[in-house]
């Protein structure tokens, strides 16, 4: 007989649950119960195991497909990728914790990014440029779905290194995707005190600014727009920083 008196234990935020998620598919892979080419279970499966919502798991599935643990071939599966032995370069995304980290990583994205839209721009092919306009229709179509618009916009920037025809650009931003876009991490929208919908929609537009240029092969403009449009965001997270910093400072 159970004991009534027990209170029960908050139910943890999806966040936190995704999270919990991908903890158990990397423990797996790790621990060889999954090995590299074999296919996830289903969400359906993962869901019905772990006790989420079919949102959770799509959110953890992003997380280990931005993280290079995992690719998604549409319509067959999600399947292990190969994953080479840690070196020097480690980055843990669980040390990115607070607004001065995701600065900090920000920071680093501008310098990678902006040069990779410029030779993105020169060096592109249609094929290249079809995914790109095919990310940015999805991410469109996603708007009332914060999780999934994110994963869009992350395979957007990952497509854009790709078409620099450089495969170190494409292998530094797989390897630290999982880190570098603070939306992922943090309530962008509500740290820009806006609605997540009009917050989703000026991105969508500085999105589209990159992709024209790059259409155009315009090196400059695709330079321009990718700096502006990750300036746009490290002002954002700049400006809560500081209202932090401001608020602490005056209890």
């Amino acid at each position: 007989m159970q004991n009534s008196n027990v209170t029960p234990r908050p139910r943890k935020k999806s966040r936190s649950l995704a999270e919990n998620v991908v903890e158990v598919m990397k423990a797996r892979i790790r621990d060889g119960d999954l090995k590299p080419g074999d296919k996830l279970p289903t969400e359906s499966a993962i869901m019905q195991e772990q006790g989420v919502s079919r949102t959770v798991v799509r959110e953890a599935i992003s997380r280990l497909q931005a993280a290079g643990h995992v690719e998604t071939r549409h319509g067959i599966g999600t399947f292990v990728l190969e994953r080479p032995a840690e070196g020097p370069l480690f980055i843990d995304p669980a040390t990115i914790t607070t607004l001065r980290d995701v600065l900090a990583m920000l920071e680093l994205r501008i310098s990678l990014e902006v040069e990779a839209a410029g030779l993105a721009a020169q060096r592109r092919n249609d094929e290249q440029l079809q995914e790109m306009r095919r990310l940015l229709d999805q991410m469109k179509a996603r708007t009332e779905q914060p999780a999934e618009a994110v994963s869009f916009d992350l395979q957007f920037h990952l497509q854009i290194a790709m078409s620099t025809g450089n495969r170190y650009f494409s292998d530094i931003m797989t390897y630290l995707s999982s880190v570098l876009i603070p939306r992922t991490r943090l309530n962008s929208a509500y740290l820009a005190h806006d609605d997540q919908q009009r917050y989703q929609l000026r991105l969508d537009g500085e999105h589209e600014d990159i992709y024209n240029a790059i259409a155009r092969q315009d090196t400059d403009a695709a330079r321009a727009a990718m700096r502006l449009h990750l300036t746009n965001s490290r002002e954002r997270l700049r400006r809560a920083n500081e209202e932090v910093g401001t608020g602490q400072n005056s209890r």
